[in-house]
């Protein structure tokens, strides 16, 4: 799961830096452990496996951010489409006024990797007796 994790931040334009792996591998573990406790199994389901490394970049993502917010780089948090129109294509990015600020963006993705997929738990959980 480490390697897949490392592959979703580059994907998103993060590259890992030297002192990033210890803290990327608590994350994946700090997730792991999320997952087999919620749903009481020995390991992460393989139909859970890609919420799991979202949560892992989200974990990274918001410790990265809150403690090192300098390193965070690659991403771009500039623009984000606002609106999407097929017929007669139209594509309007959320600047300007009553438009969310990058970090704002950034908050929100964040959650959404760290919550997307939790309600797919339940399929996956086991009776604790």
């Amino acid at each position: 799961m480490f390697e897949k994790t490392v592959k979703r931040l580059e994907g998103f334009g993060y590259k890992l830096k030297a002192g990033d792996k210890a803290a990327l591998k608590f994350a994946v573990e700090k997730v792991t452990n999320t997952i087999k406790n919620e749903c009481n199994v020995s390991a992460v389901p393989e139909g859970l496996m890609n919420i799991a490394v979202d949560m892992a970049a989200g974990e990274f993502l918001g410790a990265k951010k809150a403690f090192s917010p300098a390193e965070i780089e690659g991403l771009n948090l500039e623009l984000a489409v606002k609106q999407i129109q097929v017929g007669d294509t139209s594509t309007v990015f959320a600047v300007g006024d009553g438009s969310l600020t990058p970090e704002q963006r950034f908050d929100l993705f964040i959650e959404h990797l760290l919550n997307y997929g939790r309600r797919e738990f339940s399929c996956y959980r086991k009776i604790k007796w």
